[in-house]
Parts: C-alpha cells; sequence; structure tokens
C-alpha cells in the first residue's frame, strides 16, 4: 500500500501466518482438499517516488482525468496553435467542414426555436421582474457567443425559467422593481455578471465536481417545487389579478389569489385558460408523436399572434385585459455602466449570481450531455462552463440577464434537426430582425398570453415518473427529492436549493463514515462466496466468520469499522450458541475492495487483531480472488 511501518510488516506478516492458522483449522471441516497448492504471491511495494511527483500524479488524476492536452504531444508548433484554437474555440474545428447541406437544417431549426424563444424570453423576462425587452435581449447576444465558444451542437441558449425565477425572487426580497426599476436592472445585470464569473472560474479551474453535489435526485425535487410555485405565480395574470403578493411560498400566494377575488376579470379568465388549453393540446400531441414537434414549437407564437390580434380587435371592449404597452425598437444597448460593484447591496448581487450561476450552469451541462449521447459525441464539461460563463459575462454588459441552455428549446433544436451550432446564430439573426422591425407589433399581446406560455413550460419540470422510480429504487433518494420540493414549496426557493445541498452533502458523509460490510457465505458447489443477506443459497462455513468491507479504510470510518465487525463477532458467537454448532475459531476480513488505507486505518486493524487474539480468535486479512479464498477456508 506504499506505506513503510513496523505496525505495517506486524501487521501483514501476522496475517500471513495466520493464513497457516487457517488451513489448519480448515483441515477439521469435511471438505474435499484442494487439487493443487495455493499460489502466494507477496505485496510489494511501489516504485520510491519523490513527494513532489506524487503531487502532481495525484493532482494530475484529479483536475486532469481526461489528459486534455493529450492532442498536444508530439506535434509541430504551428500545429500546436491550430490544436490550441480549436480547443478555445471549437467553431474553427467544425466550422473547417461546414456546407450548404448543414446549413439548410441549421437554417430550418434555427427559425424553428426562434418560434418559441421571442414569445419565452419576453415571459421569462416578467418573471424575473424585469422590462419585457430584456428578454428578447438575452435571446440575441448570449447565443452568438455559444455559437463560437460552445461545444454541443443542439444546445438552444436563451432565458430559462428556473434562473428567472430565483433572481427575481432574491432580488425583490431587497428591491423592488416597481418603485426602483433602475437600480434592481443594475443588481440584475451585476448578478449576471458574477453568474458569469463563477461560472467561467470553474471551469478554467477545471471545478466543475462541485456542481455533481446537486445530485439527480435533489434536482428532481427542486425543479417540481420551483415549476410548482412558477406556475402558481401565473395565476396573477391567468386571472387578471392587480394587487398580487411579491412571496414565493405556498401558502402566501395561494392566500393572495383567494383574497383578491375581487380582481378577477372573467375575459381575462376566459382567454388565459383558453389558450392555455390550446397550448397543453398542442404540447401533448408533440409528445405521443415527435415527429410533429413543430405543433408544439410554433404554438406560443401563433397564441402571442392570435392573441394580440384579438385583444386589438376589441380593446374598446375588453377593459380588463392587460397588455404589454410599448416596446422599445433597437440592439442591445450596452450596459457596462450599470453593473454594480460597491454599496450595500453587492453582497446580494454576488449571492443572487452564485446561486443563478450553479443552477443555469447545471441545467446547461446536462441538457447538452442528454442530446450529446443521443448523437454519440462528446461534450467537454469544462469548455462548456468556460462558454456559459464568458456569455453571461458578455451579456451583462449587453442588457441581458442569465441565460443557459434551455431543455424545451433545445428539445426543439434536436428534432428540428439541428446540426451545429449555427442554429443558435440563426436564432439570435430572427430576434435582431424582431428587435429592429417588429417591436411595435408586440403593442396589445396581453400578460395572460405570456402566464400561460409560462405554464406550459414549466409543466414539463414536474418529472413525477422520476419520483416513482426514486422511490422504488433508493428510499433515500427520495426522501431526498421530497425535501428539496417541500423546502422549495413552503419555505422559499433559495432555501429550498440549500436543503437540496445539504441533503445532498449528508448522503456523501454517510456514505463516506458508514460504509457497508457484509457477511460472505459459500454458494454450494461452487468456489464462490457472496453476502448472506443478497444471496439465501450462501451457506455460512463452519468455525468461520468471512467478513467483507466494501470501502477505503481511513480515518473518518476506522472506528466505525472496529465497532461494526466487533458487534458482527458478538453476533456470530451468539448464533453459535443458540444453534450449538462448532465454535468460532477464524475470522477472515475480505479487503479486496479496501482501494486504499491510511494510518488510522492501520491503527485499528492492529488494535482489532489484538482484541480479538485475546479471544483466542485468529485474524486473517485477504485480497484474493474468490477462488484462492475457496482453498483457505476449505
Amino acid at each position: 500500500m506504499g506505506l513503510n511501518s513496523n505496525r505495517v510488516e506486524d501487521f501483514f506478516s501476522h496475517s500471513a501466518n495466520t493464513t497457516v492458522t487457517s488451513l489448519k483449522v480448515s483441515t477439521e471441516i469435511p471438505m474435499p482438499p484442494p487439487e493443487e497448492a495455493v499460489e502466494v504471491h507477496n505485496v510489494c511495494l511501489p516504485p520510491k517516488k519523490t513527494t513532489f511527483q506524487k503531487l502532481k500524479h495525484r493532482l494530475s488524476d484529479i483536475f486532469f482525468p481526461d489528459d486534455p492536452l493529450h492532442g498536444f504531444k508530439n506535434q509541430t508548433w504551428c500545429k500546436k496553435l491550430v490544436l490550441g484554437l480549436q480547443s478555445l474555440f471549437p467553431i474553427c474545428q467544425w466550422g473547417l467542414h461546414y456546407n450548404l447541406k448543414l446549413f439548410r437544417s441549421d437554417i430550418i431549426s434555427g427559425l424553428t426555436i426562434a418560434s418559441l424563444a421571442i414569445p419565452q424570453g419576453i415571459s421569462y423576462a416578467k418573471l424575473a421582474n424585469l422590462p419585457p425587452i430584456v428578454g428578447l435581449y438575452s435571446s440575441f447576444v448570449p447565443p452568438l457567443i455559444y455559437s463560437v465558444l460552445g461545444s454541443s451542437r443542439h444546445l438552444a441558449v436563451g432565458p430559462v425559467s428556473i434562473a428567472s425565477l430565483v433572481m427575481g425572487t432574491m432580488l425583490s426580497g431587497s428591491v423592488s422593481s416597481t418603485d426602483d426599476p433602475i437600480l434592481y436592472l443594475q443588481l440584475a445585470f451585476t448578478a449576471t455578471f458574477f453568474a458569469g464569473v463563477f461560472q467561467a472560474s470553474l471551469g478554467l479551474l477545471r471545478l466543475g465536481f462541485l456542481i455533481d453535489f446537486l445530485s439527480n435526485a435533489t434536482l428532481v425535487g427542486f425543479m417540481a417545487g420551483a415549476a410548482v410555485i412558477v406556475a402558481l405565480q401565473q395565476l396573477k395574470g391567468l386571472l387578471g389579478i392587480v394587487h398580487f403578493t411579491g412571496k414565493m411560498q405556498f401558502v402566501p400566494v395561494m392566500t393572495s389569489v383567494f383574497d383578491h377575488k375581487d380582481e378577477w376579470s372573467w375575459q381575462t379568465i376566459v382567454m388565459g385558460f383558453g389558450f392555455l388549453l390550446f397550448l397543453l393540446t398542442t404540447r401533448q400531441i408533440s409528445i405521443k408523436k415527435p415527429k410533429l414537434f413543430w405543433v408544439s414549437a410554433a404554438a406560443p407564437l401563433t397564441s402571442v399572434i392570435l392573441s394580440t390580434i384579438l385583444v386589438f380587435c376589441i380593446k374598446s371592449k375588453a377593459h380588463g385585459i392587460s397588455y404589454i404597452g410599448h416596446l422599445p425598437k433597437g440592439l442591445n444597448p450596452p450596459s457596462l455602466n450599470m453593473l454594480y460593484f460597491n454599496g450595500q447591496y453587492l453582497a446580494l448581487t454576488i449571492k443572487t449570481g452564485l446561486i443563478t450561476g450553479i443552477l443555469s450552469l447545471t441545467e446547461g451541462i446536462a441538457v447538452g450531455r442528454t442530446f450529446a449521447s443521443l448523437q454519440n459525441y462528446q461534450v467537454d464539461g469544462n469548455k462548456e462552463m468556460m462558454a456559459i460563463g464568458l456569455m453571461n459575462m458578455a451579456g451583462s454588459c449587453t442588457s441581458c440577464y442569465v441565460t443557459t441552455g434551455s431543455f424545451s428549446r433545445s428539445a426543439v433544436n434536436y428534432n428540428a434537426g439541428a446540426q451545429t451550432a449555427v442554429s443558435n446564430i440563426v436564432l439570435a439573426a430572427a430576434v435582431l430582425v424582431t428587435l429592429l422591425f417588429l417591436m411595435p407589433l408586440f403593442y396589445y399581446t396581453p400578460n395572460v398570453i405570456l402566464a400561460a406560455i409560462i405554464i406550459t413550460a414549466v409543466i414539463g419540470l414536474i418529472d413525477y415518473r422520476a419520483a416513482y422510480k426514486l422511490w422504488k429504487v433508493d428510499k433515500f433518494d427520495f426522501l431526498a427529492c421530497m425535501c428539496s420540493f417541500f423546502g422549495v414549496l413552503f419555505i422559499s426557493v433559495p432555501l429550498g436549493l440549500a436543503i437540496a445541498v445539504g441533503v445532498s452533502i449528508f448522503k456523501i458523509l454517510l456514505h463516506v463514515t458508514r460504509p457497508n460490510t457484509v457477511v460472505l457465505g459459500n454458494i454450494p458447489r461452487t468456489q464462490i462466496y457472496q453476502s448472506l443477506n443478497r444471496y439465501k443459497e450462501a451457506s455460512r462455513v463452519p468455525s468461520f466468520l468471512i467478513l467483507a468491507i466494501e470501502s477505503p479504510i481511513y480515518f473518518a470510518n476506522s472506528t466505525y469499522l472496529q465497532e461494526r465487525m466487533l458487534r458482527w463477532v458478538r453476533e456470530e458467537e451468539e448464533r453459535i450458541n443458540e444453534s450449538h454448532e462448532s465454535t468460532l475459531k477464524c475470522i477472515i476480513i475480505d479487503m479486496t475492495a479496501v482501494s486504499a488505507i491510511d494510518t488510522s486505518g492501520i491503527d485499528m486493524l492492529c488494535e482489532l487483531r489484538k482484541i480479538l487474539e485475546k479471544r483466542s480468535l485468529q485474524v486473517n486479512d485477504c485480497q484474493v480472488s474468490p477462488n484462492e479464498l475457496h482453498y483457505i477456508v476449505g
């Protein structure tokens, strides 16, 4: 194991002697003798390395498991320069082979996702308590940057519901978007900047494993809870309520809905639920028949057009229906001068940026990898972090808020036949045309249709099938899922996320400090030893107790392992006394799964040996195959 210590030598030399004792005991067992002697292989120390070499090798395994510089070996300086540019800018790699056939597919998919991204961008900006035009700005610059830096062919970039909700919730708790809209915009852009810095830093320092602390189980619960809160918040638009709570918990939202029944507008309700039914129907059609993906993709824009025309025609009679109003034309105005780097709200922007950055990064990478696996290509997680981070940093300077890869838009992009990231460029071009020429057409777009679009989009985040699978497979994962879900629903979105992370870390600590230990038995008429609990046909070997440790042994779990193994011994002795079987004479510790051991673990094994020797029990640790273990005990 690479540890030169007298205790190690003493322990393993005793183990070798114990092997002989074990063989002596086994002759008393009426089992057929082995046909040939067991070949003994001595464990040698690894080659000597300096401390620097060991540290370098360890850090390389931790931070560079994929060996990103492998392709640069034995290359000329010119080739290395080309490879470096292709690594930093993936467009330089696939752009060399781009052709008209690929462009034909990308332009179709780009225009298709634009029909979905434009109404969603306006809707999600309202969800973040930002002006609707900011949602369109965020659908223009970020896709352009991602198309140059991103490694996914199918990721469609833009605002997303969860990040919008979290940003709106956290900023609105300290600053009102209606009373001080300029300050609110400053905080939103600054939070986006910090989100980008955090994301790019994770990619640059190759610390992407940190986001793995958000397990799939906690994300399922968090996404579902946030989706329910988002949907309930849209009751304000669906019912036409003017005075509505800014809180994001289930009880205050429902209380506000029924406390303001006098503000409900029947015209808004009829229009809202009518278009919501239309959107949900088109969504179901696309789910049941994937080839008709364009039905649900075009439905939001179709709803916007039809509802706008309807409101324009009846505007003199439908006073209860509110609409967007004036939206400024033109490209994204620069917002570098609006970044807020000092003052009392700086800590708020950093915290908001950190949380929204984690959520958007997790969603973007997960979506990118999902569609990459379907087409059998790889997405570099660290490159994606840098691409999304730089995209948000640049976006914060051009009047954009947090963006990432959206699952709904990426699914449409994939089904529409996207081949490269050029589909994002086509999306940006469509948004550009909208910003320059089509903004007056959105004047009479009713707010209720935006609420219906948001509800339709977030319904897909409630994955009850995944929750049911968690219940069937792992009850602890299901508990983590439910803690996250109810934390978001009844406490708050940020605290719900904190609960999700806390439960995930607790699960990791539980597995680390309480590793699994099992009692092994022999499968009849074989040389295989398996867990007695998992294999009912496995039988105990008389006078032997075979224990398997299924984890590394170190300071965090050494005390637990000692206590647990002594308990196994005590329970085995009690069982033997009750059933009047052969006296327990030998303990075999199967350490095949022990991949590492530290000084605390060695001390524990030495102490365990002494304790058992005082009870006239022999100890034999082994790291052998099932066949060799069979010869030891048989």
